[in-house]
């Protein structure tokens, strides 16, 4: 398999005992990596003083909080989290919430 051109959907699975993550790229740059939350299952609020992130939501539902806000974003949304403002996401739904994650500069 190919580790430039990647669907991430072929990784994409579900763990009972925690949320599933895999990294596709990490270096002192950036972290690249997916996330998948099966339904009850959270990241709980957390920040990173001096890297900003993004979750980009492949598919599913999930409820993020950044910061003071929260909502339900779904396949196609994009959020961005600065660095140094509390974030996390949890699975309300029923399918699978499959996410991909940059975190930057990693290291």
């Amino acid at each position: 398999m190919s580790n430039t051109f990647v669907n991430p959907m072929d990784y994409a699975q579900g763990r009972n005992d925690k949320p599933f993550k895999y990294s596709f790229l990490e270096n002192e740059r950036m972290l690249l990596g997916m996330n998948c939350l099966q339904s009850g299952q959270q990241q709980p609020l957390h920040d990173h003083a001096t890297q900003d992130k993004f979750y980009y939501v492949v598919s599913g539902e999930g409820w993020f909080t950044v910061g003071d806000e929260g909502r339900a974003c779904t396949a196609g949304e994009l959020v961005i989290c600065p660095a140094g403002v509390p974030h996390g996401v949890e699975n309300r739904a029923e399918a699978l919430l499959t996410i991909l994650t940059v975190i930057a500069p990693w290291r």
